[in-house]
Parts: structure tokens; C-alpha cells; sequence
């Protein structure tokens, strides 16, 4: 037995010479220097009783060493628990409780908030700061910079990653060595990842995106990884000569656009741009093209699977559209009330199947059986539909569907039209209650930069392209939509503060 995950990702690298992580001063660590560190803190944690199958929750800031604890884990057997620095400390007591964490790895600054957390539940707690400096690294600068990897199977967990639980409790999805390993080796090969790529890596490390993705398909290629604490303007624009990819979140793309240094002179050496985590506007597609001439590539995951689906390296990349199945992927849009395989061009609810797929939410049996059938396909919450060329269109959460007087409303056909119009930035289009109709259509809307679009034009205009069923109630101006960390619209926040907007209708 080996442990595929940390052999075809980490160690195969082991000995190279070659960059791994490039930071922004030009300081570089090596495949080889990355792998001694890796050893070291699998050193520590084994030492300090961690046992294969034990679970590591670590909330700290993105740092070389940070990764690295990463491939500590998955060299030691240990399941890795990231979580998003923004959580409070109520929010980690659920997920260090939850998950049964016997390691708690956190910033120094949150150590006393945490300490009587883990003290509770039995958790030992070390230290990792962005500087890289805590008892976490201080002990390991003793340790000895070889490991013996511990043997683990393709089905064995490898990490947790738990749902942002905007409806009920989060929920822990378990993902399994092959789960992680299948995507990033599918995903290099359609991506045309090699050795020779540099990825410029501004996404945080404690998501799907910039750790399952960006991190381990560079690893699978051997590839290396301008690494940057965060997005920054500057830097990304003095880096990107330097570079060969990008993966990003719409709003990167956008926050490019806005300088005018971003050029196709300083895009020249580039191949290739990926976006995901939320939708792009197709006016930013248009407008990265023509700046340019790159077509950015869309493709769409989620916790629970990783990558589902893209757009393709070669061929039509198609805005508004999150492309084809991966090789390996089934996917099928399915009636939310009956499960039957709906025909093409029909909204319905997405379903998928693969070796990306997890294995269900730890200690939730409940809820993996309502959302992961017996035949393997897993009901993804999305709402969606194939068009008649394959092309997989998102129209948006299932919870976000508006049930207007009976009638089923996707919210993204209105946005479509919204967006359409003069003036209008972006838009969101939510549900909220209605004493006539149990809830309306309401639409937020973004304008452009200094305009002021004309709202009664817009929903004129909205009028004659949308069933009246489907016609916003009411549009009102907003400075910006909520977002989440990876960029996506939180429209739960949006239907709580609008809630009382028909009160009186």
C-alpha cells in the first residue's frame, strides 16, 4: 500500500531543485525545501499524538508554512480540517466539536479566545502566525526533515471542508485521497498544466479554489506558484509578467479591468485565466477579451465535489455558461420533485456523479442520504439546464427559486435582463414575502460607475421580455451586493434585509 495523495502530489518532487512557491520580494522555496518543511510539522504533530485518521482544524493566514501543514497532513495520515479566518469563535466551537479535532492550529492572537475551547474538548492547540513565527514552526525547527509517509488507501479521508451554512448547521463534507487526487489530475491534463507553468495564486488556502484547485493541479503538473497573502492590485499587475495562469474569483477580473496598466502587452506572456467560485458577468468576459485577448475560462465546483465542469481549453468558451462535464463526470439535470432526467434546455436541479464526488457529511447520515442517492449521484442544490450544443447553464440555488402565486421563478433570467440595460453594473433578483402572492420578485440593482439608471426604463423594459409572472415588483439601487469570501452573492442577507420591503402591499 502507498498513500497516493501525498506520492502523486507531494513526493514526487521530492529532491527537485526546481521553484515550488515564488513570493513577491523574489524569494523562492523549492519543491525540496517545501517537502523538508512538510516533514518537519508531520514530525510535530505525530509526536504530539496525532494518529492517522485524527482530524486538524487549522483557521490561520495563507504562508508557505500553512501549506506545508497541508502536506504535513497528508503525509502523516491526518485529516485536514481548513477554515475560513473570518469565522468567530463560536462558529470554530462548532466545527473543532463537530469534527472531533484532536489538533487546533490558529494565529496567536485567537489562542486565548480558543484555548478554553479545545480545553473542553480535549483538543491541544498550536500556534501558526502570517509571519510564520508560533510554536508550530518552533517546534519543528528541530525536527528532523525526512518523514516516513504513512500508508493510506484512496478511500481513506483526507480532508474535511464544511459547508458555509447559510440553511441550518454546517455541514462537514468528507473528502477522500482519490476524491482530491482524481480532480487535480483530470483537471491538469484538460488544462494543459506543465512544469514550465507559473500560476499567479492571490485565492485563499482554506477553500476548494485556491487549495484543492489552484494548489494541488500545480503540484500534479510540478508546476510553480507566485504565491501572494491575498489579491493586490500592485501586486498582481508587477507579477503577471512573470507568470503563465491565473485562477480567480469574478471580482479579480473586475478589480483588473478598473487599471489601466492592466494591458495585453502585460498579459502577453500569459496562456491562460480561469474564473470561478460565482458567476461572471458576460460584460466582464467582453471586456477582458477586448483588452485582451484572452477568453476567460468559466467552470464551476463546490465543496462537496471539487470541479464539476469547464469550459474548454480548446474550442468556444461560452459566457454564461460553466461548459462541459469533466472527463470522468456525469452530470444530469433531474425534476427536484420526482428525480426523472429532464430533456435539454429544461430548468431542473443538477446531479453528479464521479470520483470527485464525496462520500457524505461526517456524522450527518440524515443529511447524506437526502443529498447523495444509493446510485452515487449527488444532488447539488443548483438549479441549471444543458442547452442543445452540451453547454451546462447555472440559473441558481434551488433555496433561491422564488414560488410567486404558484408560479416557479428563477431568479437568473430576470438578472439576465437586468443586466442587460443601460447603467446597470450587475444585479440580483430575490424573493420576499408578499401578503397576495406568499412572495414576490424584488431586484437589487448595482449601477455603473457615476450613472444612475433610469429604474422605470428598466423594468419597461423588463416588462416586454419577461412573463408577467416573472416581472420585479420593485427594483431599488444599491451601492453593491453582499458577498461571501470567495466572491458569491449572499441573497440570504439580501431576502433578510428586504424582507419587509412589501409590508404594507
Amino acid at each position: 500500500m502507498s498513500n497516493p495523495l501525498y506520492d502523486q502530489l507531494f513526493g514526487q518532487h521530492a529532491g527537485k531543485d526546481t521553484p515550488f512557491l515564488i513570493f513577491q520580494d523574489g524569494s523562492v522555496l523549492t519543491h525540496a525545501a517545501f517537502l523538508e518543511r512538510a516533514a518537519q510539522i508531520a514530525h510535530v504533530l505525530t509526536r504530539n499524538g496525532m494518529k492517522p485518521g485524527d482530524r486538524l482544524a487549522a483557521q490561520v493566514q495563507k504562508s508557505a508554512t500553512a501549506l506545508a501543514l497541508y502536506a504535513a497532513c497528508a503525509q502523516a495520515g491526518i485529516v485536514f480540517l481548513p477554515l475560513n479566518t473570518a469565522y468567530t469563535v463560536d462558529e470554530l466551537s462548532y466545527f473543532i466539536e463537530n469534527s472531533g479535532a484532536k489538533t487546533v492550529v490558529c494565529d496567536a492572537g485567537s489562542e486565548a479566545l480558543l484555548t478554553p475551547v479545545a480545553d473542553a474538548l480535549g483538543a491541544r492547540i498550536e500556534t501558526l502566525n502570517a509571519d510564520e513565527t508560533g510554536s508550530l514552526t518552533e517546534q519543528a525547527a528541530a525536527m528532523p526533515t525526512q518523514y516516513p509517509t504513512v500508508e493510506r488507501a484512496p478511500d481513506d479521508l483526507a480532508a474535511f471542508l464544511y459547508t458555509s451554512g447559510t440553511t441550518g448547521r454546517s455541514k462537514g463534507a468528507m473528502l477522500t485521497q482519490a476524491n482530491l487526487l482524481s480532480n487535480a489530475t483530470t483537471l491538469a491534463e484538460l488544462w494543459r498544466f506543465t512544469d514550465g507553468d507559473v500560476l499567479l495564486h492571490a485565492l485563499p488556502i482554506f477553500h476548494t479554489h485556491g487549495l484543492f484547485v489552484a494548489t494541488n493541479v500545480t503540484l500534479a503538473a510540478g508546476g510553480a506558484m507566485l504565491f501572494l497573502p491575498k489579491f493586490d492590485l500592485d501586486a498582481m499587475i508587477e507579477l503577471m509578467p512573470k507568470a503563465t495562469t491565473m485562477m480567480g474569483v469574478p471580482t479579480f477580473y473586475t478589480r483588473l479591468l478598473s487599471d489601466d496598466r492592466f494591458t495585453a502587452e502585460l498579459t502577453r506572456g500569459m496562456r491562460l485565466f480561469i474564473s470561478g467560485s460565482a458567476p461572471l458577468l458576460a460584460d466582464t468576459h467582453k471586456e477582458f477579451e477586448a483588452r485582451t485577448g484572452h477568453r476567460i475560462l468559466e467552470r464551476y465546483g463546490m465543496t462537496e465535489t471539487n470541479m464539476n465542469t469547464s469550459n474548454p481549453y480548446e474550442g468556444e468558451r461560452r459566457a454564461g455558461t460553466v461548459g462541459f462535464p469533466l472527463p470522468g463526470v456525469e452530470l444530469k439535470i433531474t425534476d427536484p420533485d420526482t428525480g426523472a432526467a429532464l430533456p435539454a434546455e429544461t430548468v431542473g436541479q443538477i446531479e453528479v456523479r464521479g470520483p470527485n464526488v464525496f462520500t457524505g457529511y461526517w456524522q450527518m447520515p440524515e443529511k447524506t442520504a437526502a443529498e447523495l442517492r444509493e446510485d452515487g449521484f449527488f444532488i447539488t442544490g443548483d438549479l441549471g439546464k444543458i442547452d442543445a450544443d452540451g453547454y451546462v447553464h447555472i440559473v441558481g440555488r434551488n433555496k433561491d427559486l422564488i414560488i410567486s402565486g404558484g408560479y416557479n421563478i428563477y431568479p437568473k433570467e430576470i438578472e439576465l435582463v437586468l443586466d442587460a440595460q443601460p447603467g446597470v453594473r450587475e444585479s440580483a433578483v430575490v424573493g420576499v414575502p408578499h401578503a397576495d402572492f406568499g412572495e414576490t420578485v424584488l431586484g437589487l440593482v448595482v449601477p455603473e460607475a457615476g450613472e444612475e439608471p433610469d429604474l422605470a426604463a428598466v423594468l419597461q423594459v423588463a416588462g416586454a421580455s419577461l412573463a408577467r409572472f416573472k416581472h420585479p415588483r420593485k427594483l431599488i439601487l444599491v451601492d453593491s451586493l453582499p458577498r461571501n469570501t470567495m466572491g458569491k452573492v449572499q441573497k440570504n442577507v439580501l431576502r433578510e434585509q428586504f424582507k419587509d420591503v412589501f409590508e404594507t402591499a
